[in-house]
């Protein structure tokens, strides 16, 4: 039985590899005060440009259980569906991608449909729903997919560091005093996914270099066998900042290969421009 592997739009994988792979994304969508786009709209490009004119920060939604139900329904007779969600931690996205899969079943569908939920988002969701797709492209059945998806789950983490603390700092999520203080000592934020898939600050550090090579050693520490792994390379509209990372992190470290894109608006929201994250 054939595979469909359908994410959902904060997973931020370029255009060409969801194309490529033939992976299904259910749009989230960004509102900036009375307006509504979809993710699969808005450009990374027009959404920071868009963010960097608005007064507030943008708000983003959950597709709703229709949405994935629609997806579902779409996926052509003959294919078994696994689903790789937003952390629950983060949106109701896979909360929502569950109730469309009982409502498939409701309706009759006899095939395997499974929904995981990533514990993480942006590149760190992307890559997991990426190696399913390869999988799934290269004839593995839904159940080797699962299980695979599952342990890539557990195994693997999200890293990325803060160039601004503007954007926590708007939102809420960070003391306005202090984070100036801390803007003014030029410290930046470490951070990662957590085992319950929400974001925690693991380090403080000063320096933007400082903070890349910090979060370097943090990917040596997984152990790979970096001859076979895949390593997914995100920025926050910061293209050639990214490029250089990633130059240094493959000299580090020989990954097989690397997924590189822009993060959209669930990640970009919360970090600001000039953010840099790395997932394996």
């Amino acid at each position: 039985m054939k595979v469909k592997i359908i994410s959902d739009g904060s997973s931020d994988l370029p255009k060409e590899i969801i194309e490529l792979l033939g992976i299904e994304i259910v749009p989230l969508f960004v509102h900036f005060g009375t307006e509504q786009y979809s993710s699969s709209e808005l450009t990374a490009e027009q959404f920071y440009s868009k963010m960097k004119q608005a007064d507030e920060l943008p708000k983003t939604s959950s597709p709703s259980p229709y949405d994935f139900l629609k997806a579902y329904r779409n996926v052509p007779e003959g294919y078994d569906i696994v689903v790789i969600a937003c952390s629950s931690g983060l949106s109701s996205t896979y909360n929502h991608a569950v109730m469309a899969k009982e409502m498939l079943i409701e309706e009759g569908y006899a095939g395997v449909i499974e929904v995981l939920d990533a514990r993480t988002t942006s590149l760190g969701l992307g890559l997991i729903a990426y190696q399913a797709a390869k999988m799934a492209q290269a004839g593995a059945g839904a159940m080797d997919i699962i299980r695979t998806a599952r342990q890539h789950i557990q195994d693997g983490a999200t890293y990325f560091v803060l160039d601004t603390l503007e954007n926590v700092i708007r939102g809420g999520r960070l003391d306005r005093v202090r984070g100036t203080v801390a803007s003014m000592l030029n410290i930046k934020l470490l951070m990662r996914n957590s085992e319950e898939g929400k974001v925690e600050v693991i380090d403080k550090i000063r320096g933007s270099q400082n903070a890349i090579k910090k979060m370097m050693d943090k990917i040596g520490e997984a152990r790979h066998d970096f001859g076979q792994a895949v390593v997914a390379i995100a920025h926050s509209n910061c293209e050639e900042k990214a490029k250089a990372v990633r130059d240094m992190l493959l000299q580090r470290y020989p990954f097989k290969d690397v997924v590189f894109g822009n993060m959209g608006p669930v990640i970009g929201t919360y970090a600001g421009e000039g953010a840099i994250l790395i997932a394996h």
